[in-house]
């Protein structure tokens, strides 16, 4: 059955929903209600039926589709031990005590961010509990902790080749190519994305850039001229935010801090990840092993993951209870709360993975597809297209997953049908990247709230100062992504990108060296 544009009008319920009532699950299963209704011969209570005990629960059922799910709760376990063991906070607080300088500080409080690069969530409390005191000492402005606190959240999270998010990305790559009749790991393919993540590299970058040039724009300007030049490291009137009940996701009361505790678990997991890849494709896939890169290809990713999951959290619970610093009731205590932690976002893959298939089952893949090629729209500027469309979907509704889920399914098959294969991983990498600009700098991110709360800046300072600056980014990216539609290296446009940034912030940037405090301990908040 044709059901011209009734295919993709679930997507867009979802899509309009999300932005409107900032609800992403309501919206998910709305779409998903509407789409299974369609199918069921427009019947609305068939329709209803049909989303729970056909799609939702296939979605469960599907061995891969579990795989993923168990995956992401094991890691998620893992990250809790080691947060709450204090293994995490040990380098940080060791990175910490080298910086003397405003400089060195802003420098220190980015490493530790990329350190902490498992979890967006963990790193923006532990990055920002850690630092603070040592910013505010070197007259460093909350709003600028923030700032730096944010960009190495979401956006070293999200590249990072072990981390809470990897699951999900994998599920929502897994799903697009599986939909287009691609077979190759969704692993593989995430780490070929990785080059093309514009905006989380010019991101990450940019605090790297500011730090070192000791030059900023914008309000933020004036927020660091007022830190260095009076103390007061928060504005007069403005509103630390207060820290809710996220003891979870920080060390355990007493707890000695001990990198071992951070360093052996993920070391563990990365060490095995990589052999296991290379053991399975060449004893179960195949390949050569000669051929390191199609023994990678050749092996099943997520059943490698669950083994170096697993190996990751006995090492961090043998670690915690060895030192004695839990008993095992609350390592097995820690362990369920991890998990528990990731559980909106398994409800969120569950049913992106759900309207993915209702709207290949009601043919939107093909809709789309029939679309463009008669718009004669330059298959160049698809990755732009996709990029500008993930920003703006995940600023409005401040979910970078929520906007992957959504977007990832319908922009693949588009990419597959009109342009060149050589565009079918940027295309990606635009989702996915996209998606990260709203998760940085939208006031409705739970990231960016949670930056705001461990460096206890006020929120709507943090967002005002930081927007010119992910802006920046994003403008950079949209530039890089033209590029690559042509076909040029993504080399080429990072170090393009980095010189624009560069000299963006040498020549519009204003000093903020002049006023160097290395040591000042009469701060005022």
């Amino acid at each position: 059955m044709d059901y011209g544009f009734l295919s993709v009008l679930p997507p867009l319920v979802a899509i309009i929903l999300a932005i409107a009532t900032r609800q992403v699950l309501i919206s998910l299963f709305i779409a998903v209600w509407l789409g299974a209704t369609f199918v069921a011969n427009y019947n609305p209570f068939t329709g209803l039926l049909r989303s729970l005990d056909t799609y939702i629960i296939g979605s469960v059922g599907d061995t891969w589709y579990a795989s993923v799910l168990i995956f992401t709760m094991i890691i998620a376990a893992m990250i809790g031990l080691v947060t709450r063991s204090g293994g995490a906070n040990g380098i940080a607080e060791a990175l910490a005590r080298r910086a003397k300088t405003p400089r060195t500080g802003m420098l220190a409080a980015w490493l530790i961010g990329m350190i902490i690069f498992f979890d967006d969530y963990g790193s923006c409390l532990i990055t920002g509990n850690t630092a603070r005191p040592l910013t505010d000492r070197l007259r460093i402005s909350r709003e600028k902790l923030s700032y730096i606190v944010d960009s190495t959240a979401a956006p070293i999270t999200t590249i990072a080749v072990v981390s809470t998010w990897i699951g999900y990305e994998l599920g929502v790559i897994g799903d697009a190519f599986e939909k287009i009749g691609i077979e190759s790991s969704p692993y593989i393919i995430f780490l070929q994305s990785i080059p093309y993540r514009f905006y989380s590299l010019f991101a990450l970058s940019l605090v790297v850039i500011i730090s070192l040039f000791m030059r900023d724009f914008g309000p933020m300007y004036q927020a660091e001229m007022r830190a260095r030049t009076t103390g007061k490291v928060i504005r007069d009137g403005g509103v630390p935010l207060a820290a809710a009940d996220t003891s979870e996701l920080q060390a355990k009361e007493g707890v000695p801090y001990r990198s071992i505790n951070f360093i052996l678990p993920i070391l563990t997991v990365v060490a095995t990840t990589f052999y296991g890849l290379y053991w399975h494709g060449v004893n179960v896939g195949g390949a050569d092993p000669s051929n390191v890169i199609e023994a990678l290809g050749a092996a099943d990713s997520i059943q490698v993951l669950l083994w170096s999951s697993t190996a990751g959290v006995v090492v961090a619970a043998a670690l915690v209870l060895i030192q004695r610093l839990m008993n095992f009731s609350e390592v097995i205590e820690t362990m369920i709360t991890g998990a528990k932690s990731v559980f909106m976002a398994l409800i969120i893959l569950i049913l992106a993975w759900s309207l993915s298939t209702i709207s290949g089952e009601l043919g939107a893949d093909a809709y789309l597809v029939n679309l463009v090629e008669q718009s004669n729209l330059p298959y160049q500027f698809l990755p732009l297209i996709i990029f500008l469309i993930s920003c703006l979907m995940s600023f409005a509704m401040g979910t970078s997953w929520g906007t992957m889920g959504i977007v990832t399914p319908l922009a693949i098959p588009v990419a597959y049908a009109v342009a060149p294969e050589y565009l079918l991983v940027p295309t990606l990498a635009s989702v996915l990247t996209g998606a990260i600009f709203g998760d940085h700098c939208s006031p409705l991110s739970d990231t960016t709230i949670l930056s705001s709360t461990g460096s206890g800046s006020d929120h709507i300072d943090h967002v005002r100062t930081q927007l010119p600056y992910s802006v920046l980014a994003a403008a950079v990216g949209a530039i890089s992504f033209i590029m690559v539609g042509f076909g040029v290296h993504p080399a080429i446009p990072i170090a393009l990108g980095l010189a624009i940034m560069i000299l963006f912030v040498r020549f519009v940037g204003k000093s903020t060296a002049m006023v160097s405090v290395p040591e000042d301990k009469s701060v005022k908040a």
